[in-house]
C-alpha cells in the first residue's frame, strides 16, 4: 500500500464491513422467522398466529431494510446521485410497507384477543419510532428527491436528516430489544431463567440486532467511507445557483 493515499487503502475494508452488516441483518431476519415459526406456532392471519407476523415484519422492515437504506450512499459510491437517492427512498418505502403490515397484524391480534393497545414501553417506543420514520421519509422526499426547498435550507436540514437517520435505526433496535424481552416474559417466564433453547435463541437475536446497528452506524459515520463529490453534484450546484449562497450540501 506504499504510495497509496490513506483513504484509498481504508476503502478496501468497506466491502468487508458491508458484507458483515448483511450477514448480521439476514441472520436477524432468519432467527426471528425461526423463533416465531418453530417456537410460537408459525404464521397465519386468522388470530391463532397472527401476532407472529409482527416481529418478523418489524425486524425485516425497520431494522434490516432500513439499515440497508442508510448504507446505500456508502455502497454505491460511483453511481449517479439521483440513482442513489431513488434507491434510498425506495428501500425506505418498502420498509414502510412491511412495517405497516406488521403493525396491522399486532393491532388486529390485540383486538381479537381483547388485549389493550399501546400500554407497554415497547409499544410506546415502537410507535414513536414508526411515526418519526414516516416523518423522516416524507421530509427526505421533499428536501432531496423532489427538492422544492432552497439550497440553503437543504444545507441546514442535511445534518439533521443524517442524525435522525442513525437515531431512528438505534430506536428501531432498542424497540426490538424491548419487544423481545416482553415476548419472552409473557411466553416462557417460568422457564426463561433455566436457559431454555427459545430464550437463548431470542437473546442471540437481540445481540445480533445490536451488532447490526453498530456496524451500520460505524460505516455511515466513518469519514473516509463518505461518498466523494462528483461532476453531477458540481452541475447541480450551478443549476440551483448555490455559489452565492454557500456550499451545496454534501452527500450524507
Amino acid at each position: 500500500m506504499e504510495g497509496m493515499p490513506l483513504s484509498m487503502g481504508n476503502l478496501r475494508t468497506l466491502p468487508w464491513y458491508v458484507a458483515g452488516s448483511q450477514v448480521l441483518g439476514v441472520a436477524c431476519v432468519v432467527i426471528t422467522g425461526v423463533w416465531m415459526g418453530h417456537y410460537r406456532g408459525g404464521y397465519a392471519w386468522d388470530g391463532s398466529a397472527q401476532f407472529n407476523v409482527h416481529p418478523l415484519c418489524m425486524v425485516l422492515g425497520l431494522v434490516f431494510l432500513y439499515g440497508d437504506a442508510v448504507l446505500v450512499y456508502r455502497v454505491f459510491r460511483n453511481e449517479t446521485k439521483r440513482t442513489v437517492k431513488i434507491l434510498h427512498a425506495l428501500l425506505h418505502m418498502i420498509a414502510l410497507v412491511i412495517s405497516i403490515v406488521g403493525l396491522v397484524a399486532v393491532f388486529d391480534f390485540h383486538s381479537s384477543a381483547k388485549i389493550s393497545h399501546m400500554y407497554s414501553l415497547h409499544s410506546w417506543c415502537g410507535m414513536l419510532t414508526f411515526v418519526l420514520f414516516i416523518l423522516q421519509w416524507l421530509l427526505g422526499l421533499g428536501f432531496f428527491l423532489f427538492p422544492w426547498a432552497s439550497a440553503q435550507l437543504r444545507s441546514w436540514y442535511l445534518p439533521l436528516h443524517v442524525f435522525f437517520g442513525l437515531l431512528l435505526l438505534a430506536m428501531s433496535v432498542g424497540s426490538c430489544l424491548l419487544g423481545i424481552t416482553e415476548k419472552l416474559l409473557f411466553s416462557i417466564m417460568e422457564t426463561y431463567p433455566r436457559f431454555t433453547s427459545e430464550g437463548v435463541l431470542a437473546n442471540t437475536l437481540g445481540l445480533l440486532l445490536v451488532c447490526f446497528g453498530v456496524v451500520v452506524g460505524y460505516v455511515v459515520t466513518r469519514e473516509d467511507f463518505r461518498r466523494p463529490p462528483n461532476p453531477e453534484e458540481e452541475a447541480l450546484s450551478v443549476h440551483f445557483k448555490t455559489l452565492s449562497e454557500g456550499e451545496i450540501p454534501s452527500s450524507p
